[in-house]
Parts: structure tokens; sequence; C-alpha cells
């Protein structure tokens, strides 16, 4: 089984990537599903951040306000580090699992973990590719205006991430997402083709 790290910056299409390697024949291992797993009522991270933050991020059912706690923490560099270690671990340990689990059972010819922290969260490691998506600064931008965010939240979400020029600079494949989605499926699955493909031991 090969595993291939996907990771890039905030809106440069890393789950975009993703999701064309997924129809291609990867199964994908999406580290914001798992984060959402690992802070549920009452699993341990839930615990931990309620001890962290306190109880006003809770909505009424229980569960995390993660709005709530996203404006929070990527105003505050430290709080942000402070979430950081409480569900990187258990997003580790659950990915860990799981591909332990997809060896064992010996289905999975390539296995694709969608981290956005991937080289942050030093989970690059437990990869054999790296995959780094990229597009220029201007079209990130457009993109996660789209999504309404505004510019300081912009500004806020790309300064907590490493510069995608260092995250390049590790990377085995970059794909360049810039110039529309038949180019990207086209770098897709010559990655695909060339080096996934009948490479597994």
């Amino acid at each position: 089984m090969i595993v291939v790290g996907i990771t890039g910056s905030v809106g440069t299409g890393k789950s975009t990537v993703a999701k064309m390697l997924k129809e291609c024949g990867a199964e994908v291992i999406d580290a914001d599903h798992l984060a959402h797993e690992a802070i549920q009522p009452r699993q341990p991270a839930w615990r931990c951040i309620i001890k962290t933050f306190g109880r006003t991020i809770l909505k009424a059912d229980g569960s995390i306000d993660r709005l709530a706690l996203g404006q929070r923490v990527f105003r505050d560099a430290k709080a942000r580090r402070r979430l950081e270690r409480i569900i990187h671990p258990d997003v580790i340990r659950r990915t860990k699992a799981r591909l332990s689990q997809w060896r064992r059972q010996g289905r999975v010819r390539v296995a694709v973990l969608d981290v956005p922290l991937l080289v942050e969260a030093g989970m690059h490691k437990l990869v054999d590719r790296l995959v780094v998506v990229t597009a220029p600064a201007a079209i990130q931008r457009q993109r996660l205006k789209a999504r309404g965010w505004s510019e300081p939240e912009i500004r806020r979400r790309i300064a907590a991430q490493w510069k995608l020029s260092a995250k390049v600079a590790l990377a085995d494949v970059v794909i360049d997402n810039a110039a529309g989605l038949l180019e990207t499926q086209r770098q897709v699955k010559d990655l695909w083709n060339t080096q996934l493909v009948g490479q597994d031991d």
C-alpha cells in the first residue's frame, strides 16, 4: 500500500485533488473529518478543549461550536497552538489506526491523507509520497472570499500555516491547481499512472 499525503495552503485545492485521486481508486482519510470525530461530546479531546477554553464554546446540545472556537483560536496564536496540541495527537492516532487496518486487510493499494497541516503536524512522516497543491495567492484569496471569508480572516488563516514555498521544497510532487479543473485532473492522472499504480509493495 502506498500512502500519499496531500497538503498545500488554505484555498489551493487540496480536497479537490484528494477527491480526484479517490475517483482514480484511492481510499481517502480526511483529517478534518477525523478532527470532527475527535471533538464529539465525551471524547477525550472534547474534555480537554472544554478544560482549556471553557464551556462558552459549547452549543446547547453539548457539542463544540467549531465556528466560535475557530474564530477564537485564529485570533490568538497561543490559543491555536494549545488547540493543535489537543487535536493533532488524536488525529494522528486515528490515522495510524485506519492505515494499520487497511494494511491488515490488504485491499487498499493507495491511501490518501487529506491533511491541511500535514507538514506542520509532522504527519508527512507517515507518507510515501508528499503531494503539495499550489495556486497563486490571488486565486487563493478569490476562492476564500467566495466562501464568505473576510480579508482579515483570510490573512490569519494563511499566516497560521507554513509558507507554501516551504512545503513545495519538501514535496515529491507539486500539482498546480491554477489553470482549471481539467488541467488539474490531467496532473492527477499522470501522478496516478506514473507513480502510484503498480508501485505498491
